[in-house]
């Protein structure tokens, strides 16, 4: 008698799928937030295989802060063209003209937080019920609060003092009109996870992630890369390093790291003997101690 046995990679595939798939029966107009980065490209592609051969059944949402990294781009738009899925952009720049948000001034001013309003913003008009999202418990401590199906009020708010129980995978969808659900199926993963089953599966990254040279100035104990949106502080000077990135967000709050690995494998491996949490070169989590779960609160990502 033959014995079949789930891996650990099976297992936590099986389980996003499963959440991807009550989402579209549960809900109206669900819809994935995508960044660009490796956990809303693993999400995508368990979608994909959720409903395959059918396409992806509900648009994908890209919230455009206007100081993305190029290269982001260029792998969204081959990538929705690939697919063949809706793209639907929520531009920060429009919310800025519009006066919805107001510019950050000074040396380490971000458009990181002005994403919020022109999130909800995207999610009203386009009458979004549910946005799957990419998160993880193991990259932050405020993430690490987060059920499967994490309401939202009519404000596009959370509660993390009042979440819904989800036991034996049972995920209540129940809401009233103007409010809405974050979706996140990969709450279970490890970045772990994500590289050995970004190599598993073959799938396509951006660049960036692979070890390049660039111009980056050293600041914060991380290498911000150089761009038009980088203001130099005293003393700073740029240098061109061979580097890469663990986790991608706008270029002006995403800090990389020096390393060889221009391969999966290497990658995988560099990951496995790290002890440093991939979101310690994010800028924008260093603004404060509760930083991410403020910026959850008001309807962050």
């Amino acid at each position: 008698m033959h014995k079949y046995y789930l891996t650990h990679l099976q297992e936590l595939e099986s389980e996003a799928i499963y959440i991807i798939r009550e989402v579209v029966a549960q809900f109206d107009r669900p819809a994935i937030l995508f960044s660009g980065g490796k956990d809303s490209i693993v999400v995508t592609h368990l979608a994909k295989k959720a409903f395959w051969p059918a396409k992806i059944p509900m648009p994908l949402i890209h919230i455009d802060t206007g100081h993305n990294f190029p290269e982001t781009m260029e792998f969204r738009d081959k990538l929705v063209e690939n697919l063949g899925v809706q793209l639907i952009v929520g531009s920060v720049q429009e919310s800025i003209n519009k006066g919805r948000a107001v510019e950050e001034s000074g040396i380490n001013a971000s458009r990181n937080e002005l994403q919020i309003v022109t999130l909800l913003d995207t999610i009203e008009s386009h009458k979004i019920d549910a946005a799957i999202g990419g998160a993880r418990r193991d990259e932050e401590k405020a993430r690490a609060k987060e059920r499967f199906f994490s309401h939202r009020d009519e404000f596009g708010q959370w509660d993390p003092k009042n979440q819904r129980p989800e036991l034996w995978n049972i995920f209540n969808g129940r809401k009233r009109m103007g409010e809405h659900f974050r979706v996140f199926p990969i709450s279970n993963w490890t970045e772990m996870d994500i590289w050995n089953y970004i190599l598993q599966e073959n799938i396509a990254i951006p660049s960036l992630y692979f070890a390049h040279q660039r111009n980056a100035v050293y600041r914060d104990n991380t290498w911000l890369p150089a761009s038009e949106f980088l203001q130099l502080r005293d003393g700073e000077t740029i240098e061109n390093k061979l580097m890469r990135f663990r986790t991608l967000g706008d270029i002006t709050i995403t800090g990389g790291i020096e390393s060889d690995a221009d391969t999966l494998e290497k990658i995988v491996a560099e990951v496995s003997a790290t002890r440093s949490t991939e979101r310690g070169n994010r800028s924008d989590d260093k603004r404060s101690d509760t930083s991410m779960e403020d910026r959850k609160k008001q309807g962050y990502f």
